[in-house]
């Protein structure tokens, strides 16, 4: 779960569907919505205008920590020779 910080979805969150590492962008559900008109793809059918996630520069969205609910930045450590990632709020492991 993410929250947009920029933008016409500023504040809403939303679950994460594809993220792009090389391009730095990422699609969040229900969320940066644009409208794309479809043609038909067989005689007799109709066109169609369908909504579709845009993908959006990782540095708008910001991590929702799954144990306090609030946005929060990711911080790293290393135990056991394991990386694990935690909340920088409540020291969770995410």
């Amino acid at each position: 779960m993410v929250k947009i910080l920029t933008g016409k979805n500023r504040g809403k969150t939303g679950k994460v569907i594809n993220a792009d590492k090389k391009s730095g962008k990422a699609s969040v559900e229900g969320l940066n919505l644009y409208k794309k008109h479809v043609r038909p793809k067989r005689q007799g059918e109709k066109g169609e205008v369908v909504e579709l996630a845009r993908p959006m520069n990782i540095s708008n969205v910001m991590l929702v920590c799954p144990s306090c609910h609030a946005a929060t930045r990711v911080g790293h450590r290393v135990s056991d020779e394991i990386k694990n990632r935690f909340c920088k709020k409540c020291q969770a492991i995410i």
